[in-house]
């Protein structure tokens, strides 16, 4: 009597017997662990999963990961992995789907939020339109650690600043922002020591950059912000655009400019334009990359 469910086994011969030891996390049974972590985001699911087998053992069930797969999940396996074996479990789906994946030549990576599993995406400077990239004077390419592409554009002055970019893919539901990556002035190292020049920053402050953002079924938005602080990544916020219909492709196009050609203007980098749920606006915002 007194004995608990969990402390009872039977032997091999068939006869039971009371453990000696008391119950622990490792009695649970897996499918009951499994329902229990489901409700865990991914990365506690994965430091659960070094307690014990049980624990470890269901932090591999497929019921688990589907949910945490954006419902269009196959969907983007199909853009963003192409052919994956079939018998590949969820959570090694929701872990290559993680990965920074390149898609369109090397102009673009998407990946899913570790932690929530939502769908993010940029858009390297080599993927988009901008006005002179091709004569020397204006632009320049230039390699850098600070971009996930390791390269970066960088104006050096030009009186017509424009850039123009355009994007079609099968985003999941939900609200997403757009942002410009940007920088003035051209950082560089020496003697291991972050150093930034700003000797061609010029004409920011004088009208603000215009930027837009139009989606394939009617959105619009628009903003202005005048540059500033020069020396720091920020992203410049677009605007946001809402996705109702996951099993189709949103077709985006963006602009930044500032045409106002009574005055030149310079020294800005442009790494990359990045499109990511909208709730990221507030990480971004904390960490002080917002503007």
């Amino acid at each position: 009597m007194g004995a608990s469910f969990s402390d009872l086994f039977i032997h091999r011969d068939g006869l039971s017997y009371v453990s000696s030891s008391p119950p622990g996390l490792g009695d649970l049974p897996e499918s009951c662990v499994a329902s229990i972590i489901g409700y865990m985001d991914p990365p506690e699911i994965c430091k659960l999963a070094k307690l014990n087998r049980a624990f470890r053992g269901a932090s591999w069930a497929d019921f688990v990961w589907e949910s945490k797969l954006p419902p269009n999940y196959q969907i983007l396996v199909d853009k963003i992995l192409g052919f994956v074996p079939e018998k590949l479990g969820k959570r090694d789906v929701y872990t290559r789907l993680c990965r920074a994946n390149t898609i369109d030549g090397g102009t673009k990576k998407v990946w899913l939020d570790k932690s929530t599993g939502g769908v993010c995406m940029s858009i390297s400077s080599k993927g988009l339109r901008i006005t002179g990239i091709d004569d020397r004077r204006y632009w320049n390419h230039i390699p850098t650690e600070e971009s996930r592409f390791c390269s970066i554009a960088y104006l050096r002055q030009i009186w017509w600043f424009e850039v123009d970019g355009e994007v079609e893919f099968p985003f999941p539901v939900g609200t997403y922002s757009v942002f410009f990556r940007l920088q003035l002035g051209r950082a560089s190292r020496r003697f291991g020591h972050r150093i930034c020049n700003s000797e061609h920053v010029h004409g920011w402050d004088i009208k603000p950059v215009r930027f837009q953002l139009w989606t394939s079924d009617g959105q619009y938005a628009t903003s202005q912000c005048t540059l500033s602080d020069p020396g720091e990544w920020f992203h410049y916020h677009v605007g946001d655009f809402n996705v109702e219909n996951s099993n189709s492709s949103t077709k985006i196009k963006l602009s930044m400019t500032q045409i106002d050609c009574t005055h030149t203007k310079g020294g800005l980098c442009l790494d990359s334009v990045a499109i990511y749920p909208s709730k990221f606006r507030e990480r971004l915002k904390h960490k002080g990359f917002l503007k």
